[in-house]
């Protein structure tokens, strides 16, 4: 292996990679390669342990995921930090720029994944595939009513489909919207192409898909009122995190009839508690967080990575850093 101070780094990779960009990384660094997913149950480091292993293997570079980057990882001398994030929750970015470490991270990677959730649960929702799969499996295919009574539906193509947030996953299911025939419209305050205010999104929209980031300014941007706004009959998608809505708004308006349906993919601690009013809805469709659950996912990243550590060791600004104060 490299000694410390040459050119090429030493580098402990607990984020999954796979791919020519993971083919590239192992090109410029020599990786030790422990991927959290990978053990049952799950390896997370805390900040003393994680600083204990970098340390034991003499890392330049920490490419990780999941595990949290504080307190005694700061105190290493490592050459980048790299969080396979869109948003950096698990590293403390002052910490690190307070220490002289660039904190690299990857925005984006895991769009085209979460916007694939996000087609499925809008076609399992509108044709009831749940229900319908489950009388397949129970017998119950020809009860009082036959499955062509039970599971009409409209068609998708022709209807206006509302994107809240029109970042790379916004972006990413526009495309595959308007392939299936949809009328896209968004709203975006940050983005001039998204033309409608949130008012007139809900009030035009036979869909509405969250994808906004979550902040104290979208926290429940989606309440009572703004699902009473929606048209009746209109189907509600969030692929991106339950903080953006008021879930026992949600209910109401389902239980009401107001809206048709609803598809969900994250929960707030991760799971709703046993005997939630939507999990014997069959107008529901409920997913464990795994939008961004694609050997896609771990390729882009691992791409990115590699692209950005490049840059960094051929002394350009990388793409995607959280302090390019410390470049200089």
């Amino acid at each position: 292996m490299a000694e410390r101070g040459s050119a090429r780094l030493r580098a402990l990779v607990t984020a999954p990679l796979r791919g020519p960009g993971f083919e590239a990384l192992q090109q410029l660094a020599d990786v030790v390669y422990e991927p959290w997913l990978e053990y049952v149950p799950i390896r997370l480091y805390d900040p003393p342990r994680l600083a204990k292993r970098l340390a034991e293997m003499g890392a330049d570079v920490l490419i990780c995921e999941a595990d949290f980057c504080s307190g005694e990882v700061m105190d290493l001398p490592l050459r980048a930090i790299v969080a396979t994030r869109g948003e950096l929750s698990n590293v403390d970015v002052a910490a690190a720029t307070a220490a002289g470490i660039p904190v690299l991270y990857t925005p984006g990677r895991n769009a085209d994944a979460v916007a694939e959730l996000t087609v499925a649960l809008l076609f399992a929702v509108n044709r009831r595939l749940v229900p319908a799969d489950r009388d397949v499996r129970t017998g119950r295919v020809f009860t009082e009513t036959l499955p062509y009574q039970r599971y009409r539906s409209d068609l998708l193509a022709g209807q206006t489909f509302g994107i809240v947030g029109l970042g790379a996953v916004g972006r990413a299911v526009r495309r595959r919207m308007e392939g299936l025939g949809l009328e896209v419209i968004a709203h975006d305050p940050y983005v001039a192409e998204a033309t409608h205010s949130l008012e007139g999104l809900l009030a035009a929209a036979d869909i509405v898909s969250m994808h906004a980031p979550p902040s104290a300014a979208t926290a429940h941007m989606m309440a009572a009122p703004q699902f009473a706004a929606m048209r009746r009959g209109a189907v509600y998608l969030n692929t991106a995190r339950a903080v953006l809505h008021d879930l026992d708004a949600l209910v109401a308006a389902l239980e009401s009839g107001h809206l048709g349906g609803c598809g969900l993919d994250h929960f707030d601690g991760e799971q709703l508690p046993e005997g939630h009013p939507l999990c014997g809805r069959d107008d529901v469709v409920l997913t464990p967080h795994i939008g961004g659950a694609s050997y896609h996912t771990e390729q882009v990243q691992a791409s990115m990575v590699a692209a950005d550590l490049q840059r960094l060791l051929d002394g350009e600004r990388p793409a995607h850093i959280a302090n390019p104060e410390v470049l200089s």
